[in-house]
């Protein structure tokens, strides 16, 4: 380690804001344990001009930087390599509230801020910030951005691309651009905004956004339905959407599959159609500005007409918040109780809505005839074609001997959503996790373009290197 590195970062933040790797252990494995790296520092800055100033002083030594947020994220985006020589920027202390303007329905926040904080924020001030995850309690909003994060909302409000206006970011040369616009229009020269999101910390340091709030809903209700077919689903899916509009917010399907893995994991927990053998289920939520009474009459009526276009196999609609509440926790303890069951195969894939059932349909029968007996746990955000493909071990093989075939059944999964139209990578980016197979994927043209694009804003390749990219080692 360079003593004088060392020395020149306690300087910039202070001694106390500087730990080693044994300091910082808690830093430096992922999420999911499967990369543990090793660093020169992690550093813990307090504001924007610091984290330039750390830039700077790594630029100078030719220091690789890696940024770090909440550590929730799963393709092992945020966690440095394991040669130690990189500096681990941790935004944690950044987690200041700006401004708060309810006239153009903004608010301006520091990267380190919690999400769940941002939404609490936003409630406060009778606006909705309608970006919501599993990890939402910890996970913090320059990763959300960083990773341009998704979720359950998606289907109404966008990705976190879209619910951006502005950015402040720190570049790989420690300069700051300071693009806090909350302007809705700005048609003067190329989008950096859109550039830097999305880009996992590999082309600038997100230090803090301009979001856009929006006007809380006066009432929402909330269904679980079962449907006799995939198809079935998808079909119900554009009737509500044109039913419901723009009002029509969470579009969440689970396989019985999934359903019965809940129910064995959480026993206590809720066990809607006890009984019934439909295949697959969906949470929808459908929001209203007008009221509580409007919102059921609309509901009732397009759920309704589903039932007399045989759209429908059954329904329950939440009669209470509780009961909505409880709805919801099927969709949000999914994760864990994946990991109660033992690892599986985490696929985070989308495809155009008209091609899932294809896609599931072929790719089922594709693993079965390759791995007979894997077990398909299938979920996620039906309204915007994302599907958390999860494939889990034969009921009397082992997880470890499943395990072992991970690249080849992964690649049999990915070229299959390749083949539908579709991405292997819908919201949870590509990370160090999926770097060496993009090149199946991207066009020789869009590699190029995207080298390009790194090579002009960090050409000593010092912010994030290994990830996103392949060949990405400073």
């Amino acid at each position: 380690m360079s003593q004088a590195l060392w020395l020149t970062l306690q300087a910039l933040v202070g001694a106390k804001h500087v730990q080693n790797s044994e300091e910082a252990v808690a830093y430096l494995t992922d999420r999911q344990g499967r990369y543990v790296g090793q660093v020169i520092a992690a550093v813990h800055p307090a504001n924007t001009e610091e984290v330039a100033a750390v830039v700077r002083a790594c630029a100078a030594s030719q220091t690789p930087v890696v940024v770090q947020g909440g550590n929730t994220g799963l393709m092992g985006g945020a966690t440095p390599s394991a040669d130690g020589r990189a500096v681990l920027l941790l935004l944690d202390r950044m987690n200041r509230i700006r401004a708060v303007d309810t006239d153009n329905d903004t608010l301006t926040v520091e990267a380190g801020c919690i999400l769940q904080t941002v939404q609490q924020v936003a409630r406060e001030a009778d606006r909705l910030f309608p970006l919501s995850l599993g990890a939402e309690g910890s996970c913090t909003l320059g990763g959300n951005l960083g990773t341009n994060a998704g979720g359950t909302a998606v289907l109404r409000y966008g990705n976190a691309r879209e619910l951006t206006l502005g950015l402040e970011v720190v570049t790989a040369q420690g300069e700051i651009w300071d693009g806090l616009r909350g302007l809705r229009k700005d048609n003067t020269g190329y989008d950096l905004r859109d550039l830097f999101i999305g880009s996992e910390g590999t082309l600038g340091i997100i230090t803090a956004a301009t979001l856009k709030l929006f006007p809380r809903p006066r009432a929402q209700v909330t269904a679980l339905l079962a449907f006799d077919s995939l198809a079935q689903a998808v079909a119900l899916l554009s009737h509500a959407r044109s039913g419901f509009g723009a009002g029509l917010t969470a579009f969440e399907l689970l396989s019985a599959e999934c359903l019965a893995l809940l129910q064995e994991q959480f026993p206590e927990g809720p066990r809607p159609f006890k009984g019934t053998r439909q295949p697959w289920f969906a949470l929808l939520e459908l929001s209203d500005n007008h009221s509580e009474a409007h919102a059921r009459e609309t509901f009732e009526h397009v759920l309704g007409e589903a039932f007399e276009q045989n759209l429908l196999a059954d329904a329950l609609i939440a009669e209470s918040l509780s009961q909505s509440e409880a709805f919801w926790q099927l969709r949000e303890n999914m994760s864990e109780a994946q990991k109660r069951a033992g690892r599986n195969m985490k696929h985070d894939i989308s495809v155009p809505i008209s091609r899932v059932v294809a896609f599931v349909a072929d790719t089922d029968a594709l693993l079965q005839q390759h791995f007979p007996g894997v077990r398909h746990y299938t979920f996620g955000h039906l309204g915007d074609g994302n599907l958390h493909y999860n494939v889990a071990h034969p009921p009397g093989s082992t997880v470890e001997a499943h395990m072992a075939h991970y690249a080849e059944l992964s690649q049999l999964v990915h070229d299959s959503a390749h083949a539908h139209g579709g991405s292997i990578s819908a919201e949870h980016g590509i990370g160090q996790r999926k770097v060496d197979v993009l090149a199946r994927y991207k066009s020789p043209v869009e590699l190029d373009l995207m080298r390009r694009i790194k090579q002009a804003l960090d050409p000593h390749n010092l912010l994030n290197p290994g990830k996103v990219l392949a060949g990405g080692q400073a």
